[in-house]
């Protein structure tokens, strides 16, 4: 599996894209967007600057690892000579759905077709291709090039060879990876979810502050970052769309916590915006 297409060239595409590019593999990136792409770019470039700078790659390495990168706006050209495609857009279950029946129509047939979602399902996105049996879910963690984790999530008629290749491919770009059976939320983000959404309660509550919750989180429990400031690097306005979809299909206990919905409402975003539950330089 040598040529990796990414479909969307936001956060999650291109850490994915640099994480290919620094295994190796050959690898496309499309978005629609020129400044999405422009951003791509400058985002693997001081990524490859970082890599040279702590020894993990010679200047001569990182320059040949970026030539093997290139950028598209069509995505039937991004997507010609794929082995393996991931698609990285917005967690809109119609945007997904009708970027798969694309990819189905232009895609290699024996190509594996790929959804990085952190909630929704494989089966319901696949359903509408040719190839269910080569369809999976890849759910990556942000940021990519640090985490080590993969989600393998498989829909109804995802085949064993499609599970197998995926492994695969996850130990070569040197990730970790978990098989889990498709159910909303899958592991990661079911539990993620819930405990982000009381840390927002409970600030709501007056329980204690932003900063002192997380720092309990991560004293006490050892967790590397706070579920605050996860969510902020995630994106409320993402992490809103997962517990909207975690609602409407596990339940009560999902329901989204109401000072999440007004910052959104408010474009307090987290991170990319400069201000969620921190404020950002």
């Amino acid at each position: 599996m040598q040529n990796i297409s990414v479909i969307g060239a936001g956060t999650m595409g291109r850490g994915i894209a640099f994480a290919c590019a620094l295994s190796g593999l050959e690898v496309s990136v499309q978005d629609k967007f020129e400044e999405s792409i422009e951003g791509c770019k400058d985002y693997i470039t001081k990524q490859f600057d970082k890599s040279i700078e702590k020894g993990k790659l010679s200047r001569q390495e990182a320059e040949e690892r970026k030539e093997k990168i290139r950028y598209f706006q069509e995505l039937e050209r991004a997507v010609r000579q794929a082995d393996l495609v991931i698609e990285a857009v917005t967690e809109v279950m119609e945007l997904k759905v009708d970027t798969f029946k694309e990819l189905d129509l232009y895609a290699p047939a024996d190509a594996i077709l790929a959804t990085n979602t952190s909630t929704m399902s494989p089966t319901e996105i696949s359903a509408q291709t040719s190839r269910p049996d080569r369809c999976i879910a890849l759910h990556f963690f942000n940021p990519v090039p640090k985490m080590k984790l993969i989600e393998v999530i498989c829909g109804l008629e995802t085949s064993e060879r499609t599970i197998e290749e995926s492994f695969h491919f996850g130990a070569s770009i040197g990730k970790e990876c978990v098989k889990i059976n498709e159910f909303p939320g899958f592991a990661v983000s079911r539990m993620n979810c819930l405990i982000g959404n009381e840390a927002m309660n409970m600030v709501m509550e007056g329980v204690g502050s932003v900063e002192d919750i997380d720092k309990a989180m991560n004293l006490g429990l050892n967790h590397p970052m706070g579920p605050l400031e996860l969510a902020d690097l995630v994106g409320l306005d993402t992490r809103l769309r997962n517990m909207e979809y975690l609602h409407k299909t596990l339940g009560e206990k999902y329901r989204p916590c109401p000072i999440l919905t007004k910052y959104v409402k408010a474009g307090h975003l987290g991170k990319k915006t400069g201000k969620g539950f921190y404020t950002y330089s």
